[in-house]
This record gives C-alpha cells, sequence and structure tokens, in this order.
C-alpha cells in the first residue's frame, strides 16, 4: 500500500501523524508529554517504545542496548518481532493524534513507514518547546553524564529493567480549565543506558568506521563507504567519510542532514562525542 493511500485511510479514520524532531540530547523525551498535551496526542513513539499516558504499551527501548548499532536498529524498529508488536498494538488503540520523536525529520519519516503509519502531517522542532539555554544544558548533561529519559513513571521501568535507572523526576504543567488554574503532573524516569555505564570507553577506528556505515545503510542504502578517516581530538572525534554515490542520486540537497545524523546517531546511541564531520564524494557509480 502506498504511503499516499495509507496516509488518505488514516485521514478518513481522522487520524493524524506528528512529529517532534532535534538532535541527540535536546530534550525531545523530556518535553514529549507537554507538547503530547498540549495538542491532545494520545500516543509517542520514542526510542523504540509505543505509549499511552504513563504505561508502555508495547515495544523495545533503545536504551537497554549495550552496544551501537543495536540500539540505532531498536529505535528504528528495525526488528521484526518488535515492529509486529507494535503494529498490532497500534491496531488495537483506539486514537486520533500519534506523536514520533527523532533526531531528524527523515528519521520520523522511516520509523511512520516501518509502523504502517502515514508520514507526518506536522513537524514540531525542539527549539519551539525549549529556549537555547535549555537545549545547551540538556546536551551538556547528556554528553558529561551520560543520562537519558524516557516519559513514563519510574515504576513503569523499574519492573523490567531496573538496572538502568538512575532517577525520577516530576513535571509542573499548567492548562487552563473551566475552573481556576491547576497543575497537570507528569513524571519521567531518568536512565543511565546499558551503552552509557559510566568508565573508560575504547573504540578502535575500525568500530567507529563500522558505525558509520551504519548511519548511512539507514540514512540511504544506495549511498556507499568508500572509506572512513578518523582523528581523535580534545573535544572530540572528527570523521572523514569517503563516499560512492549513484550517478542519478540528487545528493547535493541532503549532505548537510547526513552530516547532522551521523553525528547525532553516533552520540545518541553509541555516547561516542563527534565534534566535526567531513563528507568527500569520493567516487560515482
Amino acid at each position: 500500500m502506498s504511503n499516499i493511500f495509507r496516509r488518505w485511510i488514516w485521514k478518513l479514520k481522522g487520524k493524524t501523524v506528528y512529529a517532534l524532531v532535534g538532535r541527540s540530547g535536546t530534550g525531545k523525551s523530556f518535553r514529549s508529554k507537554l507538547v503530547a498535551e498540549k495538542y491532545g496526542i494520545e500516543l509517542i513513539i520514542d526510542d523504540g517504545l509505543l505509549i499511552r499516558g504513563d504505561k508502555i504499551l508495547a515495544g523495545k527501548s533503545a536504551k537497554r542496548e549495550q552496544v551501537f548499532l543495536k540500539a540505532i536498529k531498536t529505535a528504528l524498529f528495525d526488528n521484526d518481532d518488535q515492529r509486529e508488536e507494535v503494529i498490532e498494538e497500534l491496531q488495537k488503540q483506539h486514537f486520533k493524534r500519534i506523536l514520533i520523536l527523532g533526531t531528524s525529520e527523515r528519521m520520523t519519516f522511516k520509523i511512520a513507514n516501518r509502523l504502517k503509519l502515514p508520514a507526518p502531517t506536522k513537524i514540531f522542532k525542539i527549539e519551539e518547546f525549549a529556549s537555547k539555554e535549555e537545549i545547551e544544558t540538556a546536551v551538556q548533561i547528556r554528553t558529561s553524564e551520560g543520562k537519558h529519559v524516557i516519559p513514563v513513571p519510574t515504576i513503569e521501568i523499574t519492573r523490567n529493567h531496573p538496572q538502568i535507572v538512575y532517577d525520577s523526576m516530576r513535571i509542573f504543567f499548567k492548562k487552563r480549565l473551566p475552573i481556576p488554574w491547576k497543575k497537570k503532573v507528569f513524571e519521567k524516569t531518568i536512565v543511565r543506558p546499558e551503552f552509557g555505564n559510566r568508565g573508560k570507553i575504547t573504540i578502535s577506528e575500525a568500530a567507529l568506521g563500522q558505525m558509520v556505515v551504519h548511519c548511512l545503510d539507514e540514512f540511504d542504502e544506495t549511498i556507499k563507504v568508500k572509506k572512513v578517516l578518523v582523528k581523535n581530538d580534545p573535544d572530540g572525534y572528527t570523521l572523514t567519510v569517503k563516499l560512492k554515490v549513484p550517478m542519478k542520486s540528487q545528493i547535493s540537497g541532503i549532505l548537510k542532514e547526513l552530516q547532522q545524523y551521523i553525528a547525532d546517531s553516533m552520540e545518541r546511541y553509541g555516547g561516542v562525542i563527534v565534534s566535526q564531520v567531513h563528507i568527500e564524494i569520493d567516487d560515482w557509480v
């Protein structure tokens, strides 16, 4: 079934797909419940999980994974069993709106497609809901302490994965009601993923190259990596990625998006701080 036809069917059913986009660590999970509350969104897709209110309905958290590549695959619903479980649960749920979180528009479109949802019709940027200072603080906490947020109460996480729970928080949100102002409270869980446990991390150049190859395969499988050069600087890794690109590919408009996708993915799922990504078209095929 084509995405256009699928969107038409879902539109007839009165259902809408939204996306919240921002680079890794900018606070998307932290603010997802507030976005959902503001726009009347019932379901959230975040890092491999289908969430409704304070309950995880289906899926597998990418934050459970111990290695980078598995975390990416989990977040993108690459696993057949995980994907089918979420699709089946979506079909059972009564909802009008669903929110997909991702580090790029391309990522949210890919998740929607894999879950047999239409492409998002409304895309929010994290900058619409957080100030520059708030985003910088969130990124600093992510990179220095490795802390992530899952937008459900701690009990939902500790039931199956107590080892990754770090702390919890309560968020107060004011909402205009027919009666005087009331505060709505959301509880969120702070976790330190298994792939982000504290300790010295050493990653070989070959392993970093494998991460980049996987990122490119997820971004656009027609673009192939010819070579990856790695330089370890004090501020993070500098990557030079040499590509083989199909002659018919319209790549000029997506190079910056590709740079951001590689950096975000490696930081988000591998705990790898990437300071720069240089892309070179080394060969046309």
